[in-house]
């Protein structure tokens, strides 16, 4: 597709990064995983996935400079789509087995264990998409696939007029937690739209509709 927007996917050495590029191609990107770093900041949006530890990602966004190019683009009003622990990241903090983590602060709050008898939190599970939604438009009483056992579960974030209120997306295991954001530039996904089958697809395929284009 000659007119598709490209989308960069960040490549620190998170894992499960090629299901991503390929559900983005589907949805209508040119998808590409680069750690270039002009690439990273001209493409029309940037996904950061991630898996596995919030130390051990924070780590490597830092080993990479991978944080960096998420800084400079949401400094410019370049959208940026995290997922998973792509997400979490963007907290103030990961507190993890005891393990007490800084984030890279994009929204306050600290990501803690979920409050549930069985963990991770791992399946299909339905969303309360916040009003207003761009990502959840068409999809909002869709299923979604989660693989967690931490998430963000407060949302602090005050916004002044005339900055527009972030659309808070909720869902539920034991206790309400954050299953997406959208908060200008910047939005994010507890759950894998890669893994979440035609409902994953329409949530990037309405992130791309939204780029900036040329």
């Amino acid at each position: 597709m000659t007119d598709a927007p490209v989308v960069a996917v960040l490549d620190y050495g998170s894992g499960n990064v090629h299901s991503a590029v390929k559900a983005l191609a589907e949805a209508g990107a040119d998808a590409r995983l680069t750690s270039d770093r002009g690439l990273l900041q001209d493409a029309a949006g940037l996904v950061v996935p991630g898996v596995g530890a919030f130390r051990a990602v924070m780590e490597a966004l830092h080993a990479s400079r991978g944080d960096e190019a998420i800084e400079r683009r949401l400094a410019g009003g370049l959208p940026v789509l995290g997922i998973c622990v792509g997400m979490q990241v963007l907290f103030g903090r990961g507190v993890e087995r005891g393990v007490d983590t800084e984030g890279m602060g994009q929204w306050p709050g600290v990501v803690t264990e979920l409050d549930a008898p069985v963990l991770p939190h791992m399946g299909w599970n339905t969303v309360r998409a916040g009003a207003g939604s761009v990502l959840f438009d068409g999809i909002e009483h869709e299923r979604f696939y989660f693989v967690h056992s931490f998430a963000a579960q407060h949302w602090t974030l005050e916004v002044l007029k005339p900055f527009r209120e972030p659309v808070v997306t909720w869902s539920d295991y034991g206790a309400p937690f954050l299953a997406a954001v959208e908060n200008g530039p910047l939005s994010a996904t507890q759950f894998h739209p890669e893994k979440s089958g035609a409902a994953g697809i329409r949530l990037l395929a309405n992130w791309i509709q939204a780029l900036p284009r040329g």
